[in-house]
């Protein structure tokens, strides 16, 4: 049943407000979510068929503000392109917009950090140890005594005399792997609780 003029003003009033905010968005992307947010308002105003201000007022409000919802929209746009491209450097993008939100989303951007910094960490080393032979790679540093320390050494300061390279040249081989397989275990788990996030956000607009 068609709305009555009061709750059709409430209901345009909340859309427009809405399409103002993800102006900037896809023209097309941007007019399928105000179209389904109607269809979704109209549904949940009428439980008994009657569509009502009241009713308006109620749907409305369990949806959030205009500008809540264009950012939840936003973000899943964000992280939708992040799943779809798989670049380190877009995925990092969408969780900064995601860690704006909520804790969830910025614990799976710290790991991510230290999963792309731990995997060009290695692989840098390993690159590194071919242009500089007699000081970067996996160095065992004799402090004196029974104390040594294990460092991880690119390439940029002496070493010194008693130290050992502990891997030698299979710190090339290793670094690459690791540093690939770590970087590539980053993106899977990044891209997992991005899926996990965009499924949630589409139950709850349910």
């Amino acid at each position: 049943m068609m709305p009555g003029d009061d709750a059709q003003q409430k209901i345009e009033a909340y859309l427009g407000r809405l399409r103002h905010i993800l102006r900037d968005m896809n023209p097309v992307e941007a007019g399928e979510i105000v179209e389904e947010l109607r269809s979704h308002v109209l549904d949940k105003a009428a439980p008994a068929g009657q569509v009502t201000a009241a009713g308006v007022d109620a749907a409305l409000a369990m949806l959030g503000t205009p500008e809540e919802l264009a950012t939840q929209y936003t973000t899943d746009a964000l992280l939708m392109r992040a799943e779809i491209s798989r670049s380190p450097i877009r995925i990092l993008a969408s969780l900064f917009r995601w860690a704006s939100l909520s804790l969830a989303g910025f614990l799976v951007l710290i790991a991510s950090i230290v999963g792309y910094f731990l995997g060009g960490a290695f692989m840098w080393c390993g690159v590194l140890k071919i242009i500089h032979p007699q000081t970067a790679g996996l160095w065992l540093l004799h402090h004196g005594g029974d104390t040594w320390e294990i460092s991880v050494r690119l390439g940029f300061a002496t070493v010194p005399p008693d130290a050992r390279d502990v891997l030698g040249w299979w710190v090339v081989p290793l670094g690459l792997v690791v540093g690939c397989a770590l970087i590539m275990l980053t993106t899977h788990s990044s891209l997992w609780c991005v899926r996990r996030y965009r499924q949630s956000l589409s139950l709850e607009r349910l």
